[in-house]
């Protein structure tokens, strides 16, 4: 099963950096997909090379798809609304952040769900759909990697949480 992130001109990466991280650190297959380009330059100004295009994505093989925040004008397409239905309908876990929140509202998969517009919350886990603000990427990127049962055991959690969210250094 692939962890896809969907990548475009003008996404945040900053955001998704640790999840992305937490995802290489455990073998996970990930896989940065794009509306058609193999290059994306990110907000920040990095040229990122693309595996796949959306359209070829195998939707049967998706274990998760991200969402990174940004100018997600880029992003607000007819393939990107179905794609998300689709796996939300799956039971996929479909995560968004930042700006990202509004391309999963705009396809409908937040309708009578909790998430970051319609609570105060930095973070928000309802069922299969995560939704964080900007602020919240540590928590972003923990609580998707506990969805997605990345951590070894509650110790190698804890242990996460301290370094990244309460920089505690490590021995």
């Amino acid at each position: 099963m692939k962890d896809i992130v969907l990548l475009y001109d003008g996404c945040c990466v900053y955001e998704i950096v640790i999840l992305n991280y937490f995802l290489n650190f455990t073998g996970s297959q990930v896989q940065f997909c794009s509306l058609g380009q193999d290059t994306i330059r990110s907000m920040e100004g990095y040229s990122m090379n693309v595996d796949v295009h959306l359209e070829d994505v195998d939707l049967e093989h998706v274990r998760s798809f991200i969402v990174p925040g940004g100018t997600v004008k880029n992003i607000d397409s007819p393939s990107v609304l179905e794609t998300l239905r689709t796996l939300t309908d799956r039971g996929t876990l479909v995560a968004g952040i930042c700006a990202g929140v509004d391309i999963l509202d705009k396809s409908g998969i937040l309708e009578g769900r909790r998430s970051t517009h319609s609570t105060e919350e930095d973070w928000v886990r309802d069922g299969n759909i995560i939704t964080a603000r900007a602020n919240a990427y540590v928590d972003f990127a923990i609580e998707t990697a506990k969805a997605l049962g990345l951590f070894a055991d509650e110790q190698d959690l804890q242990e996460t949480i301290d370094f990244w969210k309460h920089y505690r250094r490590m021995q």
